[in-house]
């Protein structure tokens, strides 16, 4: 789009929509005082295609790595310590790179800053297989891949946290009267991201025989998005806004510490099944085409819980039921994934799928059926991303731990029918039709 091209930004009351509306990018941002003129529909169906591609990008990260763990453990040589550091690294600064994107983009612009992101993301994505040092005596033949896989998680994890901040943002601000249909697409595509690194990643492998190459390949399409997305980006007008400050304070809010719980858990569960279920199942004998497969359609009725959930969750008159059985239906089909009976591993695999699509897209939800105002919605996400993240990372650094502590991940699926039925306590808590700013029932 053009300079001029950009919408006015909804009010509080567009804000407070339905369970397609989201939230800004910018967090604490006033609506712009008077309307713009808006792009041409293509500029639109343009931009509105990079943003849905960028989305495509966001979760290739977990679900590569994991799907050839094994090969890459034993290749590289990786120390058992650096396994559980990779897969919980990302997550991590999920949580500690998500509260600075709204201050960036107020200084710099939502486009640049997500432009630069994409940029991070691809350098992380061509670091993470590269060799940087050399093998120490008596280390196996790749033990120097271990800088640049340190190194190259960090990257794209925290590129990864400045996209999920500022794309809904973007979405919200550019297509306020298609919002549903956008919100639908980003969402798929997240979960198709998630899908294609586990379903992908070990038939390259396969093909080429190398891990490096299997994790190269998915640097190729972050930097088609990259180039895609630069003339889009550097059109805007960097403009310096001033931030808001005030209105309900979610911090000392029963309910938002409600949500902001609920989210936790469920990001506990659902970055473990990316980093930890491909494993789990080459563990229990599946071979390593069959398990990427698995995760795979299990990711694609992800995305089928999250286009349905949320139109669900918004027709109630409150959430605590529909809260309640999708986090029992997460923790129990992550544990029977773990214990269960192997020959019925798909259907295990297809209620974990389900359930935790449905979970992650109920929990984001909450975020408009919890507030009165754009305002307090966007500082919940905020919060909710912030701590959701950085907390729920210890999810991945407990199975990998119990792992190497116990030689399987009997514990793991014990700690996450655990985590399964908290989530489902404080789904109920935060389902009531309470909002922020109003006390405890």
């Amino acid at each position: 789009m053009d300079a001029g091209a950009r919408k006015p930004r909804p009010g509080p009351a567009a804000a407070e929509g339905g369970p397609g509306t989201l939230v800004d990018a910018e967090i604490e941002e006033p609506p712009a005082p008077e309307p713009i003129r808006v792009g041409s529909r293509w500029q639109l169906l343009y931009l509105g295609t990079c943003l849905v591609l960028i989305g495509l990008n966001l979760r290739t990260v977990f679900s590569s790595f994991s799907a050839v763990l094994p090969e890459v453990t034993a290749q590289a040589a990786l120390p058992g310590w650096s396994v559980v550091v990779l897969t919980t690294v990302p997550v991590t600064l999920l949580g500690v790179f998500a509260p600075l994107a709204p201050a960036l983009a107020r200084r710099f612009g939502a486009e640049r800053v997500l432009l630069a992101a994409m940029a991070v993301l691809t350098a992380g994505l061509l670091l993470r297989p590269a060799e940087l040092g050399l093998p120490g005596p008596g280390a196996g033949q790749g033990a120097g891949h271990l800088p640049a896989l340190l190194a190259g998680t960090a990257a794209c994890g925290a590129a990864i946290a400045l996209c999920n901040v500022l794309l809904p943002g973007l979405v919200k601000r550019d297509f306020p009267h298609r919002m549903g249909l956008m919100g639908g697409l980003y969402t798929t595509a997240i979960c198709a991201s998630a899908a294609l690194g586990a379903g992908f990643t070990y038939p390259v492998y396969a093909a080429t025989g190398e891990w490096t190459r299997a994790l190269w390949f998915w640097a190729v399409p972050a930097a088609v998005v990259l180039l895609l997305f630069l003339p889009a980006a550097l059109r805007q007008p960097r403009v310096r806004r001033q931030a808001v400050k005030e209105g309900v304070s979610v911090w000392r809010s029963p309910v938002a510490w409600q949500v902001t719980v609920f989210m936790v858990l469920q990001a506990m569960m659902s970055f473990s099944v990316f980093a930890w279920l491909a494993p789990i199942l080459r563990e229990r004998g599946v071979d390593g085409a069959t398990a990427g497969l698995i995760v795979s359609v299990s990711i694609v009725l992800q995305m089928l819980g999250s286009l349905l959930a949320p139109a669900l969750a918004a027709r109630l008159r409150d959430q605590r039921g529909i809260n309640t059985v999708v986090a029992l239906m997460t923790g129990g089909g992550f544990a029977l994934s773990i214990f269960g009976p192997l020959d019925l591993v798909w259907v295990w695999a297809g209620l974990l799928g389900l359930g935790q699509g449905s979970l992650t897209a109920v929990a984001l939800t909450l975020i408009m059926l919890r507030t009165r105002d754009g305002h307090t919605a966007a500082q919940l996400s905020g919060m909710m991303q912030g701590v959701g993240y950085g907390v729920g990372s210890t999810g991945t650094l407990l199975v990998g731990q119990l792992h190497q502590a116990t030689g399987s991940f009997t514990a793991a699926g014990i700690l996450f029918l655990a985590v399964g039925l908290l989530a489902a306590c404080f789904g109920y808590r935060a389902g009531r039709n309470r909002f922020v700013g109003e006390g405890p029932l």
